[in-house]
């Protein structure tokens, strides 16, 4: 795999991180492997009751993430993860049950539902996780970025928009190096 990205489908940065990142290996010919970060066990006990269903939601999806991945699937997950961001991230409806379920649909998928419900996937999804974090952390939340080459991954890039491909193709072509670098630690601007 040319990039390892840990996500978790709740969180709107994520999302538009992994559309810059698909349009980079479309561009370039890159292999994506898709891994689980869960913004539910990196909140454990923290979660406000106004996010509780998008949680659920999400960590039904990142089993199914996990499951996929398992049997080397990257492209189910990448198909699945395109499905679910379009529908909650692009078009605004809540990250559910019903919208989980319509991306497995959409994703043809349906012979791998039955993961969303098997919680022998949680063990996967937590050691995913605990990978990412290990890589980045402390203090990160999703996506993490992992390269071949580099000694640890990053939090991000965060991107407020999609770029269009020449600007991809240069956030990618210098963030690479840095990633690499073993001294690199951090670039960060505040939001607005």
């Amino acid at each position: 795999m040319d990039a390892t990205f840990f996500f978790d489908p709740a969180c709107p940065w994520t999302w538009r991180t992994s559309r810059w990142l698909v349009a980079v290996a479309d561009a370039r010919g890159l292999r994506i492997e898709w891994r689980a970060f869960s913004l539910a066990i990196l909140n454990e006990g923290r979660v406000p009751p106004e996010f509780a269903a998008a949680t659920t939601a999400s960590s039904r999806a990142l089993r199914l993430v996990e499951a996929l991945r398992a049997e080397g699937r990257h492209d189910d997950v990448a198909r699945f993860y395109a499905e679910l961001g379009t529908r909650t991230h692009d078009a605004g409806e809540p990250l559910s049950a019903e919208t989980v379920a319509a991306a497995v649909e959409a994703a043809g998928l349906g012979g791998a539902a039955p993961a969303l419900d098997d919680d022998r996937w949680d063990e996967a999804v937590r050691e995913s996780h605990a990978l990412a974090y290990a890589s980045a952390g402390p203090d990160v939340g999703s996506p993490v970025l992992m390269v071949p080459g580099a000694e640890r991954g990053v939090h991000g890039p965060i991107l407020t928009e999609v770029p269009g491909t020449d600007d991809a193709l240069t956030v990618w072509d210098s963030l690479l190096p840095l990633i690499r670098m073993p001294a690199f630690h951090e670039v960060k601007r505040a939001r607005h």
